[in-house]
């Protein structure tokens, strides 16, 4: 099984590095804005979307080493998924995130958080326009806009019995893929690849990002309080339709009557989750991540041979062996 320390071993001092420039980065503004800086990007997490960044710039670099512009679209990357994760736990009235209080919670305010989140994605923007690099500015912008759009669409289709898997991926790809997807693509433009090359970058982060938001909702079923950091069934319970419960509906008509009165009995969830977990959803999910990843790893075949390109493979075991 990939660990996580194993995977990112060719990039440690660069993450370490990173991890210091994203606390400087918001820098002293306001104290509050210090506080949440420093709360956030001091709670670890495993820094999977920049340190993607950083190994296709190191793999794509060849006996080179990367520029301060790549060091920054990975701080720009890592900054904006932060951004998304304290809007999300507004909007999901999420009490705990990584094992700690999220970001409202410990502000006592929405809407301090909510302003919080914002500063954070217009900081990113700023950062972004001075690598003076405009087809990376659109693509980082366009995650910007993914991101809402993939909130928002998650929200009108709460408790909808009759969503399509494909509306599922899409939603899925909005949410999560978009900023592997171009974040991948982006560092590859730094870095200078052929047109080619910085499209199969694209697909392998869209492809990794797709596998780990189908692993993380198979993990809504399978983990634990302790783990997750939230409820079992927290996204089914507040309508939110994953690839588990869209397979497991084929099967189970009386799942459809469960969701239909949206959980309205007491022990009306965890009837649910069982009737989840009695069905091949579970299963079905792990072959619908299984190809993704494996999809992910075919449009790596074009890289030069180094440790950071292996440790991008590898990527794919451990997106998957969290399952394990």
């Amino acid at each position: 099984m990939t660990s996580v320390t194993s995977l990112f071993s060719p990039i440690e001092a660069d993450l370490r590095l990173l991890s210091q420039n994203l606390i400087d980065l918001v820098g002293t503004r306001h104290p509050i804005l210090s506080a949440a800086a420093e709360h956030l990007f001091g709670a670890g997490g495993k820094r999977l979307r920049p340190a993607i960044v950083l190994l296709i710039s190191r793999a794509t670099m060849v006996d080179q080493d990367i520029t301060l512009r790549h060091r920054r679209l990975a701080e720009i990357t890592e900054m904006i998924h932060t951004a998304s994760l304290v809007h999300d736990d507004v909007v999901d009235e999420s009490e705990m995130r990584r094992g700690v209080p999220t970001v409202h919670s410990m502000l006592g305010s929405n809407r301090i958080a909510i302003l919080a989140g914002d500063f954070l994605f217009a900081q990113s923007s700023w950062y972004l326009a001075n690598l003076d690099n405009l087809e990376v500015v659109k693509l980082l912008s366009e995650v910007i806009m993914d991101l809402a759009a993939g909130e928002i669409q998650q929200g009108l289709n709460r408790f909808d019995q009759n969503l399509l898997l494909e509306t599922y991926l899409e939603k899925s790809y909005y949410k999560t893929a978009t900023l592997f997807a171009n974040s991948a693509k982006a560092a590859g433009l730094l870095s200078d690849v052929s047109r080619e090359i910085a499209e199969h970058l694209y697909s392998y982060g869209r492809h990794i990002g797709l596998a780990y938001q189908v692993v993380d909702d198979i993990l809504d079923f399978t983990g634990s309080t302790e783990t997750l950091g939230k409820p079992v069934g927290s996204d089914l319970k507040s309508g939110n339709l994953t690839a588990p419960v869209l397979f497991a509906l084929e099967e189970k008509p009386y799942l459809r009557v469960l969701i239909e009165r949206e959980f309205a009995q007491d022990d009306d969830l965890e009837q649910a989750i069982a009737l989840i977990r009695d069905s091949r959803g579970l299963e079905r999910s792990r072959e619908l991540a299984a190809q993704h990843a494996q999809i992910a790893v075919e449009h790596l075949v074009d890289l030069p041979p180094s440790e950071c390109h292996q440790a991008l493979i590898n990527m794919a075991d451990y997106v998957l062996s969290r399952l394990s």
